[in-house]
C-alpha cells in the first residue's frame, strides 16, 4: 500500500509507505490533505525526486478502468462506475414540464423550435460522461507525477454488427427504406398481426408497443412490437410488459462510445499534451500475452504500457452520483389529484445522502435517510451493512462528493 505526496507547493512526489508517513505526520512535517485516496503534502521544502509514471485509461460508458505503474510496481488502480440514470430523468423531466405547460399556470407555452445548437454540442448523458473521464485523469494527475498518457478508444461498425456481410451502397439501404415512418415499419415487419394472441381476439385495430420504457429503450424498431388494442390494453392493465424482449440487444453503448472518443482525446490533449490512443487489439494481445484476467483495471494496466503481473495493493472503487435531486413533486398522483413532494431535507440529525461513515467498525456509505435518524448503509459495491442504522451509531469521515470512494 502506498500514501500519496504532494510537496509543500501542492506538486505530486512519488508516494510512500505508511510507515514513512506516519512519522512524518507525527513529527509535524507533514499534513493530511485527503483520506480516500490517503494524501499527505509536504510542510517543507524536498529535493523533488520523481519516477516516469505512465498512466493508463481504459474508457467506457459504464465503467472507466484506470492504472498508474512504473516499470516496477502499480502504485494507482481502480475502476469509476459512470451514472446511467441521466436519460431517464430528462425524460421525467419533460414530461413534467409538458404536462404543467397543458394545464393553465404561468408558466410559457412552448416556443418554435428553431432554436441552434452549439458546435459540439452532445446529448447530456455522453457529455457527461465525457466530463468524467476527464476528471479522473486530472484527479489522478493531481496525486502522481504522470508522463505518459494513453486512453484505449474504441469506433464500432453497428450495420456490420447487425449484418456482417453488408458492403456498398448496402449501407443506406437499411431495413426502413421505402417505409413512411417507423410505426408502418414494424406493422410490415410482424405482418400485421398481433404478437401476443396472434389474430385470436379479432381486434383489427393494431397499436405499437415499447417492449421498454420510452424513457430509456427509446423508440427504435428494435424496442417496438406489434398488438392489438385489447391485448395492448390488457397487457397495461394486468402489468405483463414482461412478457416481451427486444428484438435485438441495444446498441446505445456501442454509439456513445464512437461519438465519445474524439471529444475525451481532444479535450485530454489541450490539458496534457503528452496524451495519445492506443487500440482494442493492442491491449488485448499485451493481456493475453502475460496471462492477465479480463477487467477494466488490468486492461488499463496494460494500456499503460507495464503489464506486470504482480497483485495490487493501491486498487481503489469510484462510484458517480448525482449531486442533487431538484424534482419538487414526485410522478405518481396520489388520492384527491395531488402530487407529494419530492425534496427532502438535506441534513437529517447532522448526516447528508452519500456521507461516507464508520458503523461498528465498518466504512460505507449513506444511501438512504428516515426523518428519525435511522440510515440504509451499504459499501459501492450495494452489499447492504445495515438496513436501518440509528445515527447515533455513525461518525462521519468523508463529507459527500458526486465520486465516492473506497479502497478494495
Amino acid at each position: 500500500m502506498f500514501v500519496y505526496v504532494l510537496n509543500q507547493y501542492g506538486k505530486p512526489l512519488m508516494p510512500c509507505k505508511p510507515i514513512k508517513a506516519r512519522k512524518l505526520l507525527t513529527q509535524g512535517k507533514a499534513k493530511v490533505v485527503q483520506r480516500t485516496p490517503f494524501t499527505i503534502q509536504l510542510k517543507y521544502g524536498s529535493s523533488g525526486y520523481v519516477q516516469p509514471v505512465s498512466l493508463g485509461i481504459d474508457a467506457g460508458t459504464k465503467e472507466i478502468g484506470i492504472s498508474a505503474t512504473t516499470k516496477d510496481d502499480v502504485v494507482f488502480e481502480g475502476e469509476v462506475k459512470l451514472r446511467t440514470d441521466i436519460q431517464e430523468l430528462l425524460a421525467t423531466r419533460k414530461s413534467l414540464r409538458g404536462a404543467r405547460r397543458s394545464r393553465k399556470t404561468r408558466y410559457r407555452k412552448p416556443r418554435f423550435l428553431n432554436r441552434k445548437k452549439e458546435k459540439g454540442w452532445l446529448a447530456p448523458s455522453v457529455q457527461n460522461k465525457v466530463d468524467m473521464h476527464v476528471k479522473i485523469i486530472r484527479k489522478v494527475h493531481k496525486i502522481l507525477p504522470i508522463q505518459n498518457l494513453t486512453i484505449e478508444v474504441a469506433q464500432f461498425d453497428i450495420q456490420k454488427i447487425k449484418n456482417p456481410s453488408i458492403s456498398g451502397d448496402l449501407y443506406q439501404k437499411g431495413d426502413q427504406l421505402d417505409f413512411w415512418n417507423v410505426r408502418e415499419y414494424v406493422f410490415f415487419r410482424d405482418k400485421h398481426v398481433c404478437q401476443y394472441c396472434k389474430g385470436k381476439s379479432k381486434d383489427y385495430i393494431l397499436n405499437v408497443h415499447h417492449i421498454e420504457s420510452r424513457k430509456t429503450g427509446g423508440d427504435s424498431p428494435d424496442n417496438l412490437i406489434t398488438l392489438c388494442e385489447n391485448c395492448h390494453k390488457k397487457i397495461h392493465r394486468e402489468g405483463k410488459e414482461y412478457l416481451f424482449k427486444r428484438k435485438n440487444c441495444s446498441f446505445r453503448d456501442a454509439t456513445q462510445m464512437t461519438v465519445m472518443r474524439w471529444f475525451i482525446y481532444d479535450k485530454v490533449k489541450e490539458l496534457y499534451p503528452h496524451a495519445r490512443l492506443t487500440y482494442g487489439f493492442q491491449t488485448k494481445n499485451n493481456r493475453i500475452r502475460h496471462g492477465l484476467d479480463k477487467g477494466h483495471a488490468v486492461d488499463a494496466r496494460c494500456i499503460s504500457g507495464n503489464p506486470l503481473t504482480i497483485p495490487s495493493e493501491n486498487s481503489y472503487s469510484f462510484k458517480q452520483v448525482r449531486k442533487n435531486n431538484r424534482q419538487l413533486h414526485k410522478m405518481t398522483i396520489s388520492k384527491g389529484g395531488y402530487r407529494r413532494a419530492n425534496k427532502a431535507e438535506r441534513f437529517v440529525k447532522g448526516f447528508q445522502l452519500f456521507d461516507k461513515v464508520i458503523f461498528e467498525g465498518v466504512e460505507c456509505f449513506i444511501f438512504g435517510r428516515r426523518k428519525t435518524g435511522y440510515f440504509d448503509l451499504r459499501t459501492l459495491d450495494g452489499t447492504h451493512i445495515h438496513k436501518s442504522a440509528s445515527f447515533k451509531k455513525l461518525r462521519v469521515i468523508e463529507k459527500a462528493n458526486t465520486l465516492l470512494a473506497s479502497q478494495i
